[in-house]
């Protein structure tokens, strides 16, 4: 049988989707009553159809099998780990980049004083987790080793990790482990496991949360010719082959987050699909983040070329993604992002 994947689309928010719910014309994300949609689109490689969720019956025996198990992913409640409520769209992932040289704040928080200050400023603002990390991995950047990384961070996450919940950005197994010791709630490798072949076993023996982003090459050369047959498509079979080795190795637990890796191996027509088809990894079966804060598709987009500026493009694709029900975003401007969600949210309810 042809392999076929499921997105959810036609969503509603707030009241309205608290409506049709409840008359069961549409289904609630991840049994939150508080989004739903009423349609998916059926993809293969070779063909797309979108139907109403009232025509379910009328598919195919085997493909009706098929979606409604992509359905029940999509539909059932995820449970909340690590200062992130999935009842709640979106969680806020604060950005505390310890670096010289990360592409929009290189250099701006990397003492002591100024990273403390601004964790604590973004979490007052409104973020569940501030994201720490102490090596760049912008397009064109270098690894640097692991003692130059931790000596970076160490001392910032030994002040906040008691106080503030802590994700790690980091692609190293000694610097998750140590970052873990200190109280790190949750892990982030933006090379999706696949940096260092220890990883997975400090995951396991820890059981931390983690995310899986997905990228294609190594930051210093992930922009120059990335190549897709269908990078929806594609990025999702990464998605599963992962889960799939992930359980064979013991890791059991659900406390995962996937993560399609805007602008990590990416032209600004694969960052534009991703975004726009952002639904069809609900069918995963685990919560979405995207990092889509001040990315380089704002620029294109806008023609403008200045990374500490974009925060027209990142509150305008932050209410997109979280009209997909993206259950937690990635961003530096944390009080901005934040009134523009609440503004939004509270006229939805006229």
């Amino acid at each position: 049988m042809r392999r076929y994947y499921t997105r959810a689309c036609n969503f509603y928010y707030g009241k309205k989707s608290n409506f049709l719910v409840s008359k069961k014309k549409s289904f609630s994300l991840s049994d939150n009553k508080e989004i739903s949609f009423d349609h998916i689109e059926i993809i293969s490689r070779k063909s797309t159809k979108k139907i109403s969720i009232t025509r379910l019956n009328s598919l195919p025996k085997l493909l009706k099998k098929q979606i409604t198990s992509d359905l029940k992913n999509i539909t059932s409640k995820k449970k909340n780990f690590s200062n992130l409520n999935f009842q709640k769209i979106p969680n806020i992932m604060g950005v505390l980049n310890l670096t010289p040289d990360s592409f929009s704040d290189g250099g701006k928080f990397n003492t002591k004083n100024k990273g403390v200050k601004h964790a604590i400023k973004m979490f007052k603002s409104g973020a569940n987790i501030i994201d720490v990390g102490g090596e760049s991995t912008r397009p064109g950047s270098e690894a640097i080793n692991k003692e130059l990384e931790w000596t970076r961070i160490e001392k910032i996450l030994k002040l906040i990790s008691k106080k503030i919940p802590i994700s790690l950005d980091t692609r190293k197994s000694e610097i998750m482990e140590k970052g873990i010791k200190q109280g790190v709630k949750i892990i982030n490798d933006v090379s999706g496991l696949g940096y260092d072949s220890q990883t997975v076993n400090v995951l396991k023996n820890y059981k931390t949360p983690f995310v899986i982003q997905h990228s294609q090459g190594t930051p210093d050369n992930m922009q120059e010719r990335p190549k897709y047959k269908n990078e929806l498509l594609d990025i999702y079979d990464f998605f599963e082959k992962k889960l799939k080795f992930l359980r064979s190795v013991g890791i059991n637990h659900n406390n995962i987050i996937i993560d399609p890796g805007i602008g990590f191996g990416k032209k600004l027509k694969h960052n534009m699909n991703l975004i726009s088809n952002i639904s069809i990894f609900h069918s995963l079966g685990f919560p979405i983040l995207v990092g889509n804060s001040r990315k380089r598709f704002i620029k294109d987009l806008s023609g403008k070329n200045d990374t500490k500026n974009r925060i027209g493009g990142t509150v305008a694709s932050s209410i997109y993604l979280m009209m997909q029900g993206v259950q937690i975003l990635r961003i530096h401007d944390v009080n901005e992002v934040q009134q523009a969600i609440k503004v939004f949210k509270e006229l939805l309810k006229n």
